[in-house]
């Protein structure tokens, strides 16, 4: 009778193990398609997000620089959708980051942008920020 708990246990165990390993392989890459998280951190959010950045801080904006605001921050939007496509989402977490804290922060950047509005704009993106933080937090793995 004693067996049957062990071997229920160690089910248990693997089971567990093996739902981490699937997440923590999410993270890395959709289960469909090849592009990895940090291969679309690095080649469409890092830009984006630097391209605000240094819009917002000459706070002195033509048509054209907005436009261009505009352009980034929708982007940043569209990413809301792609962070949690293809299996890539692996947990709450991720989750309010990137559809609610990035999606919702990047519509009301978007708002801000095409109202010409600055502070709103800088606040909006603040918020885009937080979700980047939280899940980085989470889930990015540190450098060695």
């Amino acid at each position: 009778m004693k067996r049957i708990p062990m071997v229920i246990k160690l089910f248990s165990v693997l089971l567990i193990l093996g739902i981490v390993s699937s997440a923590v392989t999410q993270i890395q890459k959709g289960k469909t398609r090849p592009l990895t998280t940090e291969q679309w951190m690095e080649g469409v959010i890092e830009p984006h997000c630097k391209s605000i950045k240094k819009g917002l801080e000459a706070n002195l904006l033509e048509d054209k620089a907005w436009k261009k605001l505009a352009v980034n921050a929708a982007v940043l939007n569209e990413s809301s959708y792609v962070l949690m496509a293809d299996g890539r989402c692996p947990d709450g977490l991720w989750a309010t980051a990137a559809s609610e804290t990035l999606r919702v922060g990047s519509t009301e950047l978007l708002k801000a942008i095409e109202s010409k509005n600055i502070e709103a704009a800088k606040s909006a993106f603040s918020q885009v920020t937080k979700s980047c933080s939280a899940c980085h937090k989470a889930h990015k793995k540190k450098e060695k």
